[in-house]
Order: structure tokens, then sequence, then C-alpha cells
């Protein structure tokens, strides 16, 4: 783990191990390039650019992010290239993959 308190970038995963400092990439994200990494989970890359919701809740449209982590909760889905509920916890990036939010106000709480 880094020591820099603006890392904010994600190194060790409980499912997928330690993640290896990949090779830079470019995601867009709700239209907006972001810096990612290649083979680390697609929340890692969101969360090292200071999105923090993936989604919104259907009833109360309540904000939802990085939960569990490991697949299971549904909290991090989004829409990765055209195919919606992604679970963005344990996707990995892959260079110009496009993603997005299943959140139409993610942008104010990012």
């Amino acid at each position: 783990m880094k020591s820099e308190d603006t890392d904010r970038r994600i190194y060790e995963h409980p499912i997928l191990g330690p993640l290896k400092d990949g090779k830079k990439c470019v995601i867009i994200v709700d239209g907006k390039p972001i810096e990612a990494r290649e083979g680390e989970p697609i929340l890692a890359a969101m969360l090292a650019a200071g999105i923090v919701v993936a989604r919104q809740t259907e009833k109360r449209h309540e904000p939802r992010g990085l939960f569990c982590g490991i697949g299971l909760c549904s909290d991090c889905l989004v829409t990765v290239n055209g195919v919606r509920n992604v679970r963005s916890c344990v996707t990995l990036v892959e260079d110009g993959m496009r993603v997005e939010t299943q959140a139409p106000e993610a942008a104010q709480w990012g």
C-alpha cells in the first residue's frame, strides 16, 4: 500500500489478490476520460479518479458505490460497453472501455 494520503488507488483486493501496477490506459466514465491501470477493477480506477458513486437505489435514489468489493452486493453496478449491470468491483479495466454509472446525479456526489 502506498503511504501518500492522496493516493486513492487500490493495491490489494480480497478476491483478486495483490494488484499489479499495470500499464496506464484510459477508460471513459460517463463521457469523461480517466486514467486507469490495465488489470485493476473498474471501481478501483473510478475511486482513484474521485468517482465514488456507481449507481443509485431505485426507490429512494440513494447513492451507492464500494461496499463489499467482492461482487456479492450489487452496489457497484455499472454499464460497460453497453452491457448493463456489470459488477465494477471485480470486472477488470481494459483500455478504451466505456463505463456509464447508473446514477444520473453521480457527478455531484464524486
